[in-house]
Formats: C-alpha cells, structure tokens, sequence
C-alpha cells in the first residue's frame, strides 16, 4: 500500500471547455475543476509496476479513489499509465458507486467497483440500497482472455447476492450509459455482462 498524491486546481470555466454556460467574464461562474497526478508520486508508482512486473503472472493496481461516479482526470492519468508499466487490470474502490470500465490497450480499467459487502459506513449511516459489480477475469498463460462483472446487492440482512441483469435494468442502464462515454460495450450473458471495447 502506499500514497499516489493527486493535484487538483480550479480555473475560469472557458466556452469551449463547458458547452453552455455563459461566457467567462461573468462574475459568479462556478470554475471547472481540474485534476492531475502527482508527477513524482506517478513516477514511482510506474517503477514498482514495472519491477512487480517481472515477478508476477498477473498484476492488478488497486486504488482508493473517486468522487462518486464520475471518473475524474487524475484517476485516467493513472490508470493509463498502470497499465502501460505492465498491470494487467485497475480496480478502482471508493465512490460506493458502480462507476465506469473502460478498456486500454486490451485491459480493463474499472473504475470503481461500488460496494460489495457495505452496510454502515462513515458516521454510522446506511448506505441503503446500493449496487456494486463483480469482477471475473479470465487468464491462460498469463494472457488475459475476457472481463465480465456480475451485479451485486444486498438484502436486508446485508448478505450480498448477485443479480440477475434481466431483472435489475435500471441499474445495467447506469453503468451501461457509464460505459458508453468510454467507449465500452457491455454484453449481458446469463447473469454477467461481458466487456468489450466497443470503438
């Protein structure tokens, strides 16, 4: 485990970064707000990638990040460059939001896999009736051969149960709509969806 810094700054919201709102020069315009990687964080979190890499059939970079389910510049800037030292999966953990999965260079980036045992979080709140998703990826030799996830929820005795997707469609239709920014394709098939880079 260790610290991956991330930066964030805010800047006048410009025309053309906003679609819609008023021009810059109008008092009161909220800023856009923008995130980024701690450069020297980002560089030896790459060198230990790359070192496990050598030592291990099969890397995963786990990271405790987001802000409920968008996925913000900072978490790409990592994920990316995960995977180009030599992960082969990024599961992201946090939001309790099933978040987008994009696929990078035939590896999936999950970017935040939503609660899957959680009942009572901080200051002893419910979290209520949360989704999370499941995770299979299949490996022969050490080659990554598909990526499906499984919805979960919780009854009310909090034991998690997986969900039929043809029974949960609002849910397929969030993390769907989720996917579909980052152009990846969801395939329902029996209770999994399979994953798929879709441009």
């Amino acid at each position: 485990m260790a610290v991956l810094t991330g930066r964030t700054a805010y800047e006048p919201a410009l025309q053309a970064r906003r679609p819609g709102l008023p021009p810059a020069n109008r008092p009161g315009l909220p800023p856009a707000v923008i995130t980024w990687a701690d450069a020297r964080s980002l560089a030896e979190f790459t060198s230990d990638l790359r070192a496990l890499r050598t030592q291990a059939d099969v890397v995963v970079a786990s990271h405790h990040w987001g802000l409920f389910e968008e996925v913000l510049d900072y978490q790409v800037e990592i994920a990316h460059a995960a995977i180009d030292a030599g992960a082969d999966a990024v599961m992201g953990h946090g939001p309790h939001y099933a978040c987008a999965i994009e696929m990078y260079r035939g590896k999936p980036i999950f970017y935040g896999l939503g609660s899957f045992s959680f009942h009572t979080g901080h200051g002893g709140r419910s979290h209520g009736d949360w989704v999370g998703m499941l995770a299979r990826l299949s490996f022969e030799d050490a080659r990554l051969l598909e990526v499906a996830v499984s919805l979960v929820r919780h009854d009310e005795r909090n034991e998690t149960y997986v969900c039929d997707p043809a029974r949960d469609k609002e849910a397929v239709e969030q993390i769907t709509r989720r996917c579909d920014k980052l152009g990846t394709g969801l395939a329902v098939s029996g209770t999994e969806m399979t994953v798929w880079k879709a441009l």
